[in-house]
């Protein structure tokens, strides 16, 4: 057995359920916040962006609008321990792999749904 082959069983081991998601879609990902010995989690929504990489090293960018209109990305792991679950809130319809695009529109940017 080829270390390729040893490299794959042990990734695809590793990996959990995740939902369905592309660019465009609006997801609320919960993420485990440790402060001190106390855990919690932190729901952080947005427009997923971007998905990068392949197999356990798959990550996923999230645009958000915080107060004051300044726009915060955050880049998710899709596998990461840290994350609690992935929930799909709106299902977008848009027609780039990449939405940088949205970093330079003012305020919130309406996207179409998808059926």
């Amino acid at each position: 057995m080829s270390m390729d082959n040893i490299v794959r069983i042990i990734e695809k081991s590793q990996l959990k359920e995740v939902p369905e998601f592309r660019p465009g879609d609006t997801v609320r990902v919960h993420v485990k916040v440790k402060e001190g010995d106390k855990e919690r989690i932190q729901a952080y929504e947005g427009v997923v962006i971007s998905i990068r990489g392949s197999g356990i090293s798959k990550t996923f960018t999230v645009r958000r609008i915080s107060a004051g209109g300044i726009g915060v990305e955050r880049i998710f792991p899709l596998y990461a321990p840290t994350i609690d679950k992935i929930e799909v809130v709106r299902r977008g319809r848009v027609r780039r792999a990449k939405l940088y695009y949205l970093r330079d529109v003012k305020g919130k940017v309406k996207i179409k749904e998808r059926k």
